[in-house]
């Protein structure tokens, strides 16, 4: 029996809501259906009764959820029992893209803590492919991961064939950014022709194992400036971008704060349709921390501030 799954089934259980529970949980609900069907099979039981009302217990259902509290208690006691709240070390760790809005989020986020905690946060900037093998294998309990959208089905199917759950952050199409002083920047839509004589900066890891760099390449960028600067450190762009008014850069939405820092202007291309999504992923037996769940609610909000 999944420990997670019975969470699951108690947050059900106490909103009689399978939409707030989710919410609650930050799980899909589709995730979340399938977790109480999982859970229904494995007990040979029917747990909720499902209606217009929303979720009621069944009669093994209420036994099933008496027993669950209990034993989630003990579980809580065990891992409280030998650790004082003042001394249990907090930890975060989070694999995702080279996003701005993620890494500013992040900033902001390491302000909540306190003189009083005891804390250990680790932050990793790297491909999509990474991020999920850091997840599965290097101890990391959350990734988010981007793609374009033409790989959608591609990253669904490995999500579910790795056991990963995945919600949504952000879906947005790339924005040009570059100096105040180029001389794009006056344009009021910039045409992929227009940037055939100046220098495009891009991130160098292709993150689609089953293309080659060349065939990733072609896919997400439109291949028309004959000038190309690859860069692994996203800290390098901003200093490229704002000392070299010939380069530009296709990324996501940038935080206002970070454009004025760096004298940076972002500009409109019609002519770029392609959609990019940012998926946020764990283990299915994790279960999300209040820290987590506190990150996760200032990256939404952070989002939302800039993908409006």
């Amino acid at each position: 029996m999944n420990i997670l799954h019975m969470r699951y089934a108690v947050e059900i259980a106490d909103t009689k809501s399978l939409n707030k529970a989710a919410g609650n949980l930050y799980v899909g609900q589709p995730n979340l259906s399938r977790a109480i069907k999982d859970l229904e099979n494995d007990l040979g039981i029917t747990i909720f009764e499902r209606s217009h009302k929303g979720m009621t217990l069944t009669p093994n259902g209420e036994t099933f959820i008496k027993y669950a509290k209990s034993v989630l208690k003990q579980i809580d006691d065990i891992e409280n029992l030998f650790k004082d709240n003042n001394d249990r070390k907090i930890r975060f760790s989070l694999s995702v893209p080279r996003a701005s809005y993620i890494a500013d989020t992040f900033a902001k986020f390491t302000k909540t803590l306190s003189s009083k905690d005891n804390a250990e946060f680790f932050y990793r900037e790297t491909n999509s492919m990474r991020t999920i093998k850091n997840v599965l294998q290097e101890d990391y309990n959350l990734g988010i991961v981007r793609y374009a959208e033409n790989f959608d089905k591609f990253y669904k199917n490995t999500f579910e064939e790795k056991n990963l759950v995945h919600e949504m952050i952000a879906e947005f199409r790339y924005v040009l950014i570059m100096s105040k002083n180029s001389p794009l920047a006056s344009l009021k839509n910039i045409t992929y022709n227009d940037l055939k004589d100046y220098i495009e900066i891009s991130h160098a890891d292709p993150y689609v194992p089953s293309l080659s760099f060349a065939e990733v390449k072609k896919e997400e960028l439109p291949d028309n400036s004959k000038r190309k600067i690859f860069l692994f450190e996203r800290a390098s762009q901003f200093e490229l971008l704002a000392q070299n008014p010939e380069c530009f850069m296709w990324v996501s939405p940038v935080p206002d704060e970070l454009k004025e820092r760096y004298s940076l202007v972002e500009c409109a291309c019609d002519e770029n349709k392609r959609v990019y999504k940012d998926v946020l992923i764990h283990k299915k037996d994790y279960a999300l921390s209040k820290t987590d769940k506190q990150f996760i609610e200032m990256l939404i909000e952070g989002k939302r501030n800039i993908l409006k």
